[in-house]
């Protein structure tokens, strides 16, 4: 059971890892909206990396944003965020099938394979945070200023891309706790002392003995 829930959060992992790529590749984080245009001939939409026109004839021209520092510092953000969280995704997905019950490595023990598949599933969680990070932050920008009367720019709505990043976050996240759901935690506690009783031949005493605590010990303690 443990084996078949760590495939399924390494493979609902790397599904995330592809919409998150594709999320962050988009162009359409941002639509712009159809409410005050009188004509629905052209559209316009934004991602992360460029601004798009396309028209009803089928027409799309895209422009890269020409400057870094000129941004808006959530674009900037949301930037990092989704980087971050691509590299920690491919981190994890490595990391997963490193700590995989049906992987074989030399004579790695499984406690040690538990831990390692405990850490891509912990990697799987912080991409599908970040990620959420990123795509709650642009909605929120965008709902901000549809709805701000004093905007005076174009008003956009949200795109297919937010949605993207949307379910990869989730799909990173289950998948991610699947993993870490199977590394099971090792007790503290001392296994209980085990005393043995017999009685001495000659005298009828009855002696109480404790159970050395490992194979290797030579010496313990009689109580009579």
């Amino acid at each position: 059971m443990a084996l078949c829930f760590q495939v399924l959060g390494l493979v609902l992992g790397v599904v995330s890892w592809c919409l998150q790529s594709s999320c962050t590749s988009s162009h359409t984080w941002k639509v712009r909206s159809q409410a005050e245009t009188v004509t629905t001939s052209s559209w316009q939409f934004e991602g992360l990396w460029m601004s798009c026109a396309a028209t009803a004839l089928g027409s799309v021209q895209c422009s890269r944003f020409k400057t870094v520092l000129g941004l808006a510092p959530h674009l900037q953000a949301c930037r990092a965020l989704m980087i971050i969280s691509l590299i920690l995704g491919l981190a994890s997905i490595i990391v997963s099938v490193l700590g995989l019950k049906c992987t074989k490595i030399s004579r790695m023990p499984e406690q040690v394979k538990e831990q390692v598949a405990l850490s891509g599933g912990v990697l799987f969680i912080l991409s599908g945070v970040f990620t959420l990070t990123a795509v709650s932050w642009y909605a929120a920008r965008v709902i901000n200023e549809f709805h701000d009367p004093f905007h005076s720019g174009l008003k956009f709505e949200m795109g297919t891309g937010l949605y993207l990043g949307w379910a990869s976050s989730s799909l990173a996240i289950l998948g991610g706790s699947l993993l870490c759901c199977t590394c099971r935690r090792s007790s503290s506690t001392p296994p209980p002392r085990q005393f043995s009783y017999y009685s001495s031949p000659s005298g009828g005493q009855s002696i109480y003995k404790a159970a050395p605590a490992s194979e290797s010990s030579s010496s313990s303690k009689a109580y009579v």
